[in-house]
């Protein structure tokens, strides 16, 4: 029995370096973004088999650590600015891929500090790839997950095709005394506003559109530009690209529109650009008559409205939303969208194998990998600009020392005092 508590002091003695080196490994991390700590199992021995029948009499042969528990508690997040720093709120993992230690595959991590390789890919610092849903043309997301390229081109120009107006014209304002005259549309017309239409090549081009009244509850519009921007030129004069008719009821509500595109040839670009005028859903067309361009007897103004052209644009980076959906931002102020970021989700955290370079690894005990989007299916959600930060608290992690080592010098007066016990066995010889 003297030599069983022996060992058994020796077991303990183990068990604490053993945990001790645990608490080691926490307190070495505390910096380390997207660390997860983790804590010793102490199992007691036996020296004898179960299976043959125990007495609760018999004593145990010691202690061993049993299992080391990942701890996977929500971090604190830290705002970097940067918009490549990705941090997830709550469970999940970014998924990465490439070759890790020799082995290649997929990995998962709770470290977002990505950046964009010269290749276009958005990377962790190993350089392994992230992982996500990419954008088709239409605007949804391939089905199968794929490496995250950020097409870092500039962005091609896109002529106006479509302008958006929404404005009230003045029901009480007078007919003019003059038909609409082009040489002169300021002072044969009621109502104006200037619109930005771009040309195939991206240039921007003045387009003024006049309203006349010619009735009551009836207007024109004409849509004019300057004659040096057309081909062929016109210098200093102005031309009307197109016109049509606007009629409102009796209540303001813009009744029908006859003529809503206008066509123009700007110089040096393609010829025959056709621009439709939305005004709003007019109750000949099924519309309510109110969504838009309207007649009360109020002074003329415009509301709002856009074109859907722009110039062409030089990559200036990403953003990243709480759904993991990547859109690239350009200098034209053009958005696209790139993708979606794959989140990883596993039946049990608990079983991930450890790979170092905060990288975790599939296992039998983890479970299969569920791949969906942020904030979906018990998915966190995604903070850009952010990381998330160790989960080790250093009080209790001291604490902890205090404890193992106290317990690691409890298991040596066991082995110190078995020793003086053989020493006196010893002795009885003599």
């Amino acid at each position: 029995m003297v030599l069983n508590a022996m060992n058994s002091g020796v077991s303990g003695l183990m068990a604490e370096d053993q945990a001790i080196g645990v608490v080691g490994d926490n307190i070495a991390n505390v910096n380390t973004t997207g660390f997860k700590s983790q804590r010793a199992i102490f199992q007691d021995v036996l020296g004898h088999s179960i299976l043959a029948g125990t007495s609760s009499a018999l004593p145990g042969s010691g202690v061993r650590v049993g299992s080391v528990q990942q701890m996977f508690t929500q971090g604190a997040l830290s705002n970097t600015g940067v918009s490549t720093d990705l941090a997830l709120s709550g469970d999940g993992f970014f998924t990465v891929k490439g070759a890790v230690n020799g082995l290649q595959g997929d990995f998962y991590t709770r470290a977002g500090n990505f950046n964009i390789n010269k290749d276009g890919y958005v990377v962790n610092p190993q350089g392994l790839e992230l992982q996500g849903y990419m954008a088709n043309a239409d605007g949804t997301y391939q089905a199968s997950v794929s490496s995250l390229k950020v097409p870092t081109s500039a962005l091609p120009a896109h002529a106006t095709q479509n302008a958006t107006i929404t404005a009230n014209l003045d029901a009480s304002s007078a007919v003019p005394a003059v038909a609409f005259d082009v040489t002169d549309p300021a002072n044969t017309s009621n109502y104006s506003t200037a619109m930005t239409v771009y040309d195939s090549l991206g240039q921007a081009h003045d387009v003024d559109v006049y309203f006349a009244k010619t009735s009551a509850g009836n207007f024109d519009w004409h849509a004019v530009a300057k004659g040096d921007d057309l081909n062929p030129p016109q210098p200093g004069v102005n031309v009307e690209l197109g016109t049509g008719t606007l009629n409102f009821t009796t209540d303001g509500a813009l009744n029908s529109v006859t003529g809503n595109t206008f066509t123009a040839d700007f110089a040096g670009a393609t010829a025959g650009q056709v621009v439709t005028i939305d005004f709003g859903t007019s109750i000949a067309a099924g519309g309510t008559g109110l969504d838009g361009t309207t007649q009360y007897a109020s002074p003329s103004n415009v509301s709002s409205q856009s074109q859907d052209g722009y110039s062409s644009g030089d990559f200036s980076g990403i953003a990243v939303d709480g759904q993991g959906v990547v859109t690239g931002m350009y200098t034209n102020g053009q958005q696209l969208s790139i993708g979606q970021l794959a989140i990883a989700k596993f039946r049990s955290n608990d079983g991930l194998g450890r790979a170092g370079q905060n990288l975790w690894i599939e296992t039998r005990e983890s479970g299969a990998v569920a791949f969906g989007t942020a904030s979906s299916g018990g998915r966190g959600a995604v903070s850009a600009g952010a990381l998330e930060g160790s989960n080790v608290d250093l009080a209790t992690e001291f604490v902890g020392l205090i404890q193992h080592q106290r317990s690691f010098s409890a298991n040596s007066k066991t082995i110190t005092t078995a020793d003086e016990m053989l020493q006196e066995l010893i002795g009885i010889k003599r």
